[in-house]
């Protein structure tokens, strides 16, 4: 007899197929659109085999007579169908930079030809002027570093690679010091372009004073600000981590909602307002040298405190975020109308408490890695499968079994979550 999720792989990626074979788009692996192929047909095959098992369906007639070795035997074939589904997600995730690193410069290059054609527009009965030269050499001398960084990262996501964190997301604070570290060289190159082709000493002079430090002040002091946000980010989150106050789940690749959203994809007030409120602030100083291209933006600094005031926020929201998983309290596990008695050895136990699923941790083969040691005796924690999801594990409740291995007597009960976190113990008695 076939066990469920040797059924379900059949549909695994080996090679192309054809729309006649039953493999549907090419699934190769090798390429982004098969790789995407793959991890998408692998996931309707394990959301399938999910919800018959939820419905009750698939479960061998020899193993109807024990619940518990009924639930065991369909956590193990749903574990088994995560690792497959785990794996199409890294082949997909493994693709992901060649496509993004492509899309990017091309969609750099293509700003620089929409200014240009921009300026070509405008420049209609106005004339061509020296700024407009800058402004596009500028654009083309920053789209060339772009494509060169892209080159030099093309393994790790394109010109994306300095913006993805070590959890293989994208960094909201290095994605906004990046964006003003782009508007001063740009706004930089202009004016060093103008010099380079301004002719006449009065010329030069008005120029060089666009560079004094007392108009340009407010975007230098936002510039600080974003780099400094970003590298504070970075040193709070990483000593977090390494202390145990924060998990951390890799993802499988970065997306553009990362900047938007915490890590397990929920929206971020923090984030969202950080990114959104330096995107103004960035398109006022971009409009500020669109109309005088011969000095940098000068920028009210009632703009700066706005910046610094959401660097702030976002910096506390890092701050608070996260925290260890904690054991509240382990119960005997019962149905309705069983009587009260001591947790013995073959009992569920109900383990609640807080953090057991981190953020990042929803998906199944994340799901199958958190364990509960009970005395020496390391238990998996079994999936159970309803409609649309599982209800065990949980955020705040997990139920195991207790193994026949446990010694009776006094044991120390502890989590292990997905991210590797594991709480503090938690005594209980096991009678014989």
């Amino acid at each position: 007899m076939e066990s469920a999720s040797t059924v379900a792989g059949r549909g695994e990626p080996g090679g192309g197929g054809t729309p006649g074979d039953g493999g549907g788009a090419c699934r190769c692996g090798q390429c982004p659109h098969g790789a995407r192929e793959g991890h998408r047909q692998a996931l309707a095959a394990f959301v399938a085999l999910r919800e018959n098992f939820a419905a009750g369906r698939g479960v061998p007639a020899g193993l109807a007579h024990s619940v518990g070795a009924a639930r065991q035997w369909v956590s193990d074939e749903l574990t088994l169908s995560a690792r497959l589904l785990a794996e199409r997600g890294v082949a997909e995730g493994a693709s992901w930079p060649v496509a993004v690193r492509r899309r990017t410069v091309a969609a750099v290059w293509a700003g620089v030809l929409a200014l240009l054609l921009g300026q070509a527009l405008t420049a209609v009965g106005t004339g061509w002027t020296a700024g407009r030269t800058a402004a596009l050499a500028a654009a083309a001398v920053l789209a060339l570093a772009v494509t060169v960084t892209a080159w030099l990262h093309r393994e790790q996501g394109g010109a994306l690679g300095p913006l993805i964190g070590e959890d293989r997301r994208l960094s909201t604070s290095r994605a906004v010091a990046a964006a003003w570290v782009a508007a001063v060289l740009y706004a930089v190159l202009t004016l060093a372009v103008q010099l380079a082709v301004g002719v006449g000493p009065d010329a030069r002079r008005r120029l060089l004073s666009g560079l004094g430090l007392v108009p340009s002040g407010g975007l230098l002091a936002i510039l600080a600000i974003g780099c400094g946000v970003a590298v504070l980010a970075y040193g709070m989150t990483a000593g977090r981590v390494r202390s145990g106050r924060v998990q951390k789940i890799p993802a499988d690749r970065p997306r553009a909602t990362d900047l938007l959203a915490d890590d397990a994809g929920r929206g971020s007030f923090a984030d969202a307002q950080y990114v959104l409120v330096n995107a103004a602030v960035l398109a006022f100083a971009l409009v500020r040298l669109a109309t005088d291209p011969a000095r940098l933006p000068a920028l009210p600094w009632v703009l700066v405190v706005l910046a610094a005031l959401s660097g702030v926020t976002y910096l506390a929201g890092k701050a608070v975020a996260g925290g260890r998983p904690v054991i509240l309290s382990v119960v005997r596990a019962r149905e309705l109308g069983d009587l009260a008695a001591p947790i013995r050895t073959g009992d569920d136990i109900e383990i609640r408490g807080a953090g057991f699923v981190p953020p990042g941790a929803g998906t199944p083969d994340r799901l199958a890695r958190t364990v509960v040691r009970i005395g020496g005796v390391h238990v998996p924690v079994p999936l159970v499968p309803v409609p649309g999801g599982f209800a065990n594990p949980t955020d705040g409740v997990l139920t195991v079994p207790v193994p026949v291995d446990v010694e009776p007597g006094p044991v120390e009960v502890r989590v292990i979550t997905a991210a590797g976190a594991e709480t503090r113990g938690y005594r209980i008695d096991v009678q014989d």
